[in-house]
């Protein structure tokens, strides 16, 4: 007995997860406005990136890095300390809608 999804799910899945992504991008603050100026890290995480993030990351120190567009957290593990990508439970990294668009030429 196979027990792989069947694809209707699998699709259901991948469109839930294009359609969370894009939402980020309506739902950010300003950078500087969120951001509490003795730590670095976004003073509230937004709502539909702690809905698609996976449980083991750390939501309460987290960054929206401006290079990349992406949410970082972090880390601090038995050997180092370090801030890591904010990935959804599909292990996708969580990014705002503007890393998504291609940066125009010209």
């Amino acid at each position: 007995m196979d027990s792989a999804p069947p694809i209707f799910v699998r699709q259901f899945w991948s469109i839930f997860l294009a359609i969370a992504f894009l939402a980020l991008g309506a739902c950010t603050v300003p950078i500087d406005q969120a951001t509490d100026k003795s730590t670095g890290f976004l003073k509230e995480l937004p709502e539909g990136v702690a809905l698609i993030a996976a449980p083991y990351q750390n939501l309460q120190e987290v960054i929206l890095k401006s290079e990349d567009g992406c949410y970082w957290y972090h880390h601090v593990g038995p050997v180092e300390t370090t801030m890591l990508p904010l990935r959804s439970v599909g292990g996708r990294p969580i990014c705002t809608e503007a890393a998504a668009k291609p940066a125009s030429l010209g």
